[in-house]
């Protein structure tokens, strides 16, 4: 599966290519509180052999109140850098599971000029079930000079997303549960109202993967279609916090479809607000 994915590396290739000059290693796990898991402690733990840990919290806006709003180019290379990473090295992320986190980094490198990045299939959980190499050993990490070429078009910010509802310009794909969209599971952070914004898709993050691993092309777009998003057509992707809209966003690269862009404060975000329209079920 997801072999037809530009975007996506296996296994079997990413460990015949361990120790190679100019390949870079990403441990890019985060995980929501019900999933009672520990990212850091895990890849302290074990972790493919060579790579670092990104942290999802640490590497964004330190000025923001919302969790993981994209930093500025400036912060983001800053801490990349002193990871070891450039702008010139093949990049591979993964998460535990195999596509929650990881796509949101592989989102943020390319946001940031990076486009020599790939998510690995079946995640971390798979490789050790496979018997494929894994160590515990820090990861030697020589700081480095990271350049960042932004490319602000592909983010969307708050007040261009009260435009977006208001008119309709562009179709919203949400990635939460189809509870939390509906409105009638609680959303996990306190002070965020339940629903999701008039006019939004929901495209759970779920219905995207089997097994970690990326749907072919045609189960992807049997996906959109379902949820009525028209590929012909702008979308700009959401979720909770800006984490796992980058799994539709891979979709849709997959797909063809260019002309997307990321809600960053997303849901957490809006429903934050009081002052910003929120409707609950399924449409």
């Amino acid at each position: 599966m997801a072999q037809d994915s530009p975007f996506i590396v296996d296994a079997d290739w990413l460990e015949k290519q361990l120790g190679e000059p100019g390949l870079t290693i990403i441990d890019a796990s985060w995980y929501l509180p019900a999933q009672k898991r520990d990212a850091r402690a895990e890849y302290d733990a074990a972790h493919i052999p060579g790579a670092r840990f990104l942290d999802q919290d640490a590497v964004s806006d330190p000025d923001s109140k919302l969790p993981h709003t994209l930093a500025s180019p400036q912060h983001f290379a800053q801490y990349v850098g002193a990871m070891g990473v450039t702008a010139d090295d093949t990049i591979i992320v993964y998460d535990g599971p195999g596509l929650f986190s990881a796509p949101r980094a592989w989102w943020m490198f390319r946001v940031m000029g990076v486009f020599q990045v790939y998510i690995l299939n079946g995640g971390f959980d798979r490789w050790k079930a496979e018997g494929r190499p894994v160590t515990s050993e820090p990861t030697k990490i020589a700081p480095s000079v990271f350049h960042a070429d932004f490319d602000k078009g592909r983010v969307v910010g708050l007040d261009e997303m009260r435009r977006i509802v208001g008119n309709q310009e562009s179709q919203i794909a949400d990635a939460r549960s189809a509870g939390r969209f509906a409105g009638t599971d609680a959303e996990p952070r306190p002070g965020v109202r339940s629903g999701h914004m008039p006019g939004a898709h929901n495209v759970p993050i779920t219905a995207l993967a089997e097994n970690g691993e990326l749907l072919p092309k045609d189960r992807l777009r049997k996906v959109m279609e379902d949820a009525g998003i028209d590929l012909s057509k702008p979308v700009v992707t959401s979720c909770g916090s800006g984490i796992t809209a980058a799994a539709i966003t891979l979709a849709l690269e997959t797909l063809g479809h260019t002309d997307n862009r990321l809600y960053d404060g997303s849901w957490t975000e809006w429903g934050g607000l009081s002052d910003t329209p929120v409707v609950t079920g399924k449409e």
